[in-house]
């Protein structure tokens, strides 16, 4: 072979296996990285190649695969109820990226998860046509079904906890929305989206986990929690050091109680909380300060913004740098405190666990397509919030104010029933339609417990806790009767 040739040779040599090279980086090395790049479209289309994966409530399901056959897609999402389960399942389209479950748990549901590996191997060596697994989620339906009704037309949000568990039984948002109206990818699909997103009464807005608001007088559980763990006193019965009217510290502004005529003057701690006197937490707050408080609020999960249920929630805010003035309002659930439902129905939940705070979750299980569980759910604690000894005197007041308080229309025949109502005040100079709260427990004779937080947005016909009572409780009943069966 003459020189030329041999040189031609070896570069040709050279670039084949420089392509060989290439091939398998690419193929190889790169090959997760360039699978999963935003602007590789077959991801989008092999999603919906096949049939996705279900997402299961109490056994059966509130989501399935249409078969469209069409160019690029051959299966589209839908919801069965859709309204009632958003805010559970979030939203799956085929114009982008995907919500809550469907996106937190898409490895299961379109079948890419690399524990589905052997099962998708057996599939493809036998023919069988891929399908995505199912995702388990706690939600009680009867429960749901009673907090969306319940809420009906309102702005609001409920949540429903299994205190011994930390499982979701409910999750509700209003108004809510239907994810089958945008989950092809069509014109109208697109139009659909564009308007919940535009809607200004925001449908789209997981209020029960991605929303903050002022809690109002539900807070003064905080408070009084914080009150029995550092020693200010030792029972519900006890007496407070409290006039009326009491002056903000710092201030000449007096903090008003929702009627003059109110027994809160030197109250005690039952009664304070039986007829929600300002002025008795507010003390309480500023006499114990800002540290102490926040310290105590923190235990709750306020301040923390990584509750993972596995949708993250937005973080409660408790403030650090309040001036005593300012701690008396937050004690109280206004000024700068704001906290999610799930938040509050935390509170309520360790109260009635006597002191323990376990981890919110919403998903039991994960299985593959022929039903074999891929993953379950390990209880875990969350938080010790409060000793048991603790607990158990705020039971006795959340019970109070439903026995003979602002929360009697939370009352259920045979079942024993702790509750706090709360009205928050919010907008420029308070001008806005105060949110109304209804944080509260119940117990059944066989055991089973429940824990549930209802607001209701611009709901309150007046400031004063009746409104709290009146619209929120019946609501928080309800959710409470449905999984108590009562």
């Amino acid at each position: 072979m003459n020189k030329p040739i041999r040189r031609v040779s070896i570069f040709c040599l050279v670039l084949i296996l420089a392509l060989m090279l290439r091939t398998n980086w690419v193929q190889g090395v790169q090959a997760d990285t360039w699978a999963s790049n935003s602007h590789n479209d077959r991801n989008k289309f092999d999603r919906y190649a096949y049939p996705r994966g279900n997402i299961i409530v109490a056994g059966q399901a509130v989501t399935k695969s249409d078969f469209v056959n069409g160019l690029r897609y051959k299966y589209k999402r839908a919801w069965i109820d859709g309204p009632l389960y958003a805010p559970v399942t979030g939203y799956s389209t085929q114009m982008g990226p995907s919500s809550q479950l469907e996106n937190l748990e898409d490895g299961i549901l379109s079948g890419t998860d690399s524990r589905l590996f052997f099962r998708n191997t057996l599939d493809m060596l036998t023919g069988k046509q891929k399908q995505g697994g199912d995702v388990v989620t706690t939600i009680n339906p009867k429960a749901q079904k009673a907090a969306f009704d319940g809420l009906g037309d309102k702005k609001g949000a409920a949540v429903a906890l299994d205190p011994k568990t930390g499982a979701i039984l409910a999750l509700v948002s209003t108004p809510s929305y239907d994810p089958t109206t945008f989950s092809g990818g069509t014109d109208a699909d697109g139009a659909a989206k564009a308007a919940l997103e535009a809607d200004p009464n925001k449908p789209m807005v997981n209020r029960a986990l991605r929303e903050t608001y002022p809690p109002g007088s539900t807070f003064k559980l905080v408070t009084a929690t914080a009150a029995f763990e550092n020693g200010m006193f030792q029972g519900p019965d006890d007496k407070t050091d409290t006039p009326n009217p009491y002056i903000l510290p710092g201030t000449k502004t007096p903090l008003k109680n929702d009627s003059d005529n109110e027994p809160c003057e030197n109250a005690t701690l039952r009664d304070a909380l039986a007829v929600s006197c300002n002025t008795v937490y507010g003390k309480i707050g500023a006499d114990l300060g800002k540290d102490k408080l926040r310290a105590e609020a923190e235990k709750f999960g306020f301040n923390n913004d990584k509750i993972d249920t596995p949708i993250r929630a937005v973080a409660s805010y408790f403030p650090k740098n309040s001036t005593p003035d300012g701690t008396a309002m937050d004690a109280i659930g206004q000024h700068d405190t704001r906290a999610t439902p799930l938040q509050m129905a935390m509170v309520a939940s360790a109260i009635a666990n006597n002191g323990t705070l376990m981890q919110p979750y919403l998903v039991s299980e994960e299985r593959s397509a022929n039903l074999t569980t891929v993953s379950t759910h390990t209880e875990h604690q969350f938080s010790q919030p409060m000793k048991p000894e603790t607990a158990q005197k705020l039971q006795q007041l959340m019970e109070s104010v439903v026995k003979d308080g602002t929360g009697k229309k939370a009352q259920i025949d045979g079942v024993t029933v702790g509750g706090k109502t709360g009205t928050a005040q919010h907008g420029q100079d308070n001008s806005g339609l105060p949110f109304a709260w209804f944080v509260s427990y119940a117990k059944g004779a066989d055991g089973q417990q429940v824990a549930v937080a209802v607001v209701v947005e611009d709901g309150a016909a007046s400031s004063n806790e009746i409104s709290g009572g009146s619209i929120a409780a019946p609501i928080a009943k309800s959710v409470m009767q449905a999984v108590l069966n009562k």
